[in-house]
């Protein structure tokens, strides 16, 4: 019996270690968002953590200043929040506009009424997934949660067992109101980080933390 025991608990673990690997959910077509009948699916190599997308031709250089809008928690019946709790959600958003915020701002000088050279930038959270407790840093290392992280993070594809955070991004030229571009977005730690493992919203505010650099690297 006890050798029965053994053989099967690693078997539970690797079965439960497969259906995690083959249950990440990519960000939603969301039908709430402002642009979602100008968002396109996502061709580019990024197609699987930005699956939809609108983009124009534009010189980002001609834009000095910038206004972010207060972040939207997405409200609408596609979310991807599961169980996450209202105030996780807040305490989210307001990560979300701290963090976005400073990395502009190298770039951009912030005003509160729109200039021939200023974009208005609306983030809104739309989902995130919790780090699972334990678990989420104990597939760093055991034997089959180990190597796959290590392949998922050469191939900079999401970890087992952990969390993630889901938004949606659209610029406009504050001046005129044209909408510029606009994507929805997944973004998570990468699979061998194990700081971002401890904490249930770890790994969501590390996501942001990309999120925020990808936008202030685009806008250069």
């Amino acid at each position: 019996m006890r050798i029965s025991l053994m053989i099967f608990r690693p078997t539970a673990v690797a079965l439960g270690i497969i259906l995690a690997g083959c249950a990440g959910t990519p960000p939603a077509h969301y039908a709430g968002i402002d642009s979602t009948s100008q968002l396109q699916p996502n061709t580019g190599q990024e197609s699987d953590r930005i699956p939809f997308r609108y983009s124009t031709q534009v010189d980002w250089k001609k834009y000095t200043c910038v206004i972010i809008d207060p972040v939207v928690i997405y409200q609408g019946v596609d979310n991807q929040f599961a169980e996450l709790s209202v105030e996780d959600r807040r305490t989210l958003a307001t990560y979300m506009q701290n963090q976005f915020t400073e990395k502009l701002r190298p770039r951009f000088r912030e005003v509160a009424s729109p200039t021939p050279q200023t974009l208005r930038i609306k983030l809104t959270l739309t989902g995130a997934e919790t780090t699972t407790p334990v678990l989420g840093t104990f597939t760093k290392f055991d034997l089959a949660g180990g190597p796959y992280n290590i392949v998922q993070s050469i191939r900079g594809k999401e970890g087992l067992l952990n969390g993630s955070v889901s938004y949606a991004v659209e610029i406009h030229d504050a001046s005129t109101q044209r909408l510029l571009n606009a994507y929805v977005a997944k973004q998570y730690p990468n699979a061998l980080n194990v700081g971002a493992s401890f904490g249930a919203l770890s790994a969501a505010e590390v996501g942001i933390d990309k999120g925020a650099v990808e936008l202030a690297e685009m806008l250069q």
